[in-house]
This record gives C-alpha cells, structure tokens and sequence, in this order.
C-alpha cells in the first residue's frame, strides 16, 4: 500500500511529513530516519538532504519523536515521484511507507 501527498509545483520547497504516531506503541518513539526515492532508472536510492535525485531535490530533513518531514524542492513536471521514510523505533522495530508525490505546474 502507498500513500500520496498532494501535487507539488516545481517552484515550491515544501514540507512534507509522515505520521507514524498510530503505528508506534505506547512509549515507542521514532529513533532513526532514512528518505529514499526512486532514481531514473527506478532504483530504490538514498535520498540525504541536499539531494538532487531524479530532478527531485532533499532540501533538509527531520523529525519529532512520532513525525518525520521532509523539504522537498524542484520536481519534473508531470512526473510522479515514489518516495520511501524509513523509521527505526526506540524498540528496535524498522517500518517503511512509499509515498507517491505528482509534480504539476500551478
């Protein structure tokens, strides 16, 4: 299952965020944080802050104990991004969503 976060103008640095208060247990917190994205060649890649992967670039990167954002600048128009946060929990438990961002002009 993956999610979708609204369209991004390439223009815009924005945030986006994933949520994973319902996901960790009581007293649980996210420890760690990795962002992946798709490469051109549709390869899983590390996406660190300050990437420019695929057109797609992470401006900065971080996170709450139950959230994790990322800044996201640029983008190709009518292209859609399969992006990846990965979260290791205080437990040791290791979660993974994919997020699915379209780039559209406003």
């Amino acid at each position: 299952m993956s999610y979708k976060w609204p369209n991004k103008d390439p223009d815009e640095i924005l945030d986006y965020s994933v949520d994973w208060s319902r996901w960790l247990g009581t007293g649980v917190t996210i420890s760690s944080v990795a962002w992946f994205v798709d490469n051109a060649s549709g390869a899983k890649t590390a996406f660190n802050a300050t990437n420019v992967v695929n057109g797609l670039q992470n401006v900065s990167q971080t996170n709450t104990s139950t959230v994790a954002t990322i800044n996201l600048g640029l983008g190709t128009v009518n292209k859609e991004y399969k992006i990846y946060c990965r979260i290791t929990d205080s437990s040791g438990s290791i979660a993974e969503r994919v997020i699915k961002l379209n780039i559209k002009e406003n």
